[in-house]
């Protein structure tokens, strides 16, 4: 026997609650959205946007006001500051947006301001500078590497669920096919994208292909969830957090396939159980295994979070939010999206013979 959480036999209703989850989705989802509308769309790191970083570690404890105030009179333009790592660490990040001067430059003015009107001392710890067209160029890289991610999850899903392989290479032909049009009408790459998430959606809605529908809707409900917390928050969204996201994927897919197998396992061995009472025994059965998996994970990621340092803070928050969201959309958005839609019509046949042999 192995490690139990939870009683092997537990029976918890998680469909019988699963408007009310999908109720409190759609609540953080609209959050989400409203915070970007208002702040005006994701606030870019220096990877995306271009601009120059500058780290600086102060001796003393500064206020955050006080530095503002001793850079104000630099004549730097759209300069940000912001706190950067635990507060005690007494770090703070200076993001510049004059790339029109030279880094060198930039950094003897801001040591100039801060000897002038701090009376603690302090380092400049790290300057990195990145161009516009770099920056540009690494977002829709980004924007490419997620969703490339989603698709070929979405062809994995589809042959190992369902052993619809051709059926697959169909969606992946119509999808390539639907970004080429769209490629010829200079469609920007934000709407491109968002485009091929729903042909995605709908050409797996027309396939039949359940499983696969219920995995991608799920790992799009993660992403844009983690987004819009981040938002919500004032994070800025930069490589790091797109490599979060990567892992978020990965992770949520994971305890996805997990339930998923043993749906399908009890879908062959019914007899006469609904479907709703053969989902929610799949997720009892599975839950120790997830709690175990999502705890012991969960445990590494704080650590990452409280004593990783400010590199990567922001980083360890993404995927905190994300671990507890993809192991909550295993349950409460793939689960029972498939509820919603119904079994494959493999699943059914195999039943069929299944009860026959009976």
């Amino acid at each position: 026997m192995g490690l139990q959480f939870v009683n092997p036999g537990s029976a918890i209703d998680f469909m019988g609650k699963r408007k009310l989850a999908l109720y409190v989705s759609a609540a953080v989802l609209l959050l989400g959205v409203v915070s970007l509308l208002y702040r005006g769309g994701l606030q870019y790191g220096i990877d995306f946007a271009g601009g120059i970083n500058i780290q600086v570690k102060f001796y003393q404890d500064v206020e955050l006001k006080k530095v503002k105030e001793a850079l104000s009179r630099s004549g730097l333009a759209e300069m940000r500051v912001q706190r950067f790592g635990m507060h005690a660490d007494n770090e703070y990040l200076l993001r510049i947006s004059a790339l029109d001067q030279k880094a060198e430059d930039l950094r003897r003015i801001v040591s100039q301001g801060l000897e002038q009107n701090m009376a603690s001392g302090f380092d400049i710890q790290r300057l990195e500078m990145v161009g516009p067209k770099v920056g540009s160029d690494l977002k829709n890289k980004a924007l490419q590497a997620l969703f490339y991610a989603v698709l070929l999850i979405s062809i994995y899903i589809s042959g190992r669920f369902e052993q619809k392989w051709i059926t697959a290479g169909i969606l992946a032909l119509g999808l390539l096919t639907g970004l080429y049009l769209l490629e010829l009408l200079a469609v920007p790459l934000v709407f491109l994208i968002l485009a091929a998430l729903l042909i995605t959606i709908g050409m797996c809605w027309y396939l039949r292909l359940n499983y696969a529908l219920g995995a991608v809707v799920a790992l799009v409900h993660d992403v844009l969830i983690t987004v819009g917390i981040f938002s919500l928050l004032g994070k800025e969204f930069d490589l790091t957090t797109v490599a979060a996201l990567l892992t978020i994927i990965g992770y949520s897919l994971n305890d996805t396939i997990v339930v998923f197998d043993r749906i399908r396992e009890n879908l062959r061995s019914r007899k006469d159980k609904a479907l709703r009472h053969i989902v929610n025994a799949s997720v009892n059965q599975t839950l120790s295994r997830t709690l175990l998996t999502s705890g012991t994970t969960l445990l590494v990621v704080l650590s990452l979070f409280f004593l990783g340092g400010g590199v990567i803070h922001d980083f360890a928050l993404a995927l905190l939010i994300g671990i507890v969201v993809g192991t909550y959309s295993s349950i409460y958005i793939a689960s029972s999206l498939l509820l919603g839609i119904g079994p494959t019509p493999e699943a059914e046949r195999e039943t069929v013979v299944v009860s026959a042999e009976v």
